[in-house]
């Protein structure tokens, strides 16, 4: 299935206007150097774009800014996580604040959660 080409150029603009939480998030998962993982960011998944992505452990993070308390936000966001994990991935949500005040809490908890599923494939 050929990707729309509009969304992949939203994706790249993207990757150069991010958060300083997806910025530091990104320092900790490139180049295999969480749990020798290769992660993605700012990547399709038609017809979203998610945060960061391993494709190995079928694995969605998705930073989340004070934006997301709405209303509309979370239902929005409800069923974003319903259709990606409709395909078979695990979607986890941090706050950018916990990401960027408690870095240890939250990888913490990634390498509990990217242990469980590696475990699950061996």
């Amino acid at each position: 299935m050929k990707l729309d080409p509009q969304l992949l150029e939203f994706a790249k603009t993207m990757r150069s206007n991010v958060t300083d939480a997806e910025n530091l998030m990104w320092q900790l998962l490139r180049a295999k150097r969480f749990m020798n993982l290769k992660f993605r960011r700012q990547h399709v998944i038609a017809p979203y774009i998610v945060d960061f992505y391993c494709h190995e452990l079928g694995l969605v993070i998705e930073l989340d800014g004070s934006q997301h308390g709405t209303d509309e936000a979370i239902e929005y966001d409800a069923e974003r996580t319903k259709f990606l994990e409709a395909l078979g991935l695990t979607v986890v949500r941090y706050w950018n604040h916990d990401v960027l005040n408690q870095t240890d809490v939250v990888l913490e908890d990634l390498c509990k959660i990217c242990g469980y599923q590696t475990n699950n494939f061996l």
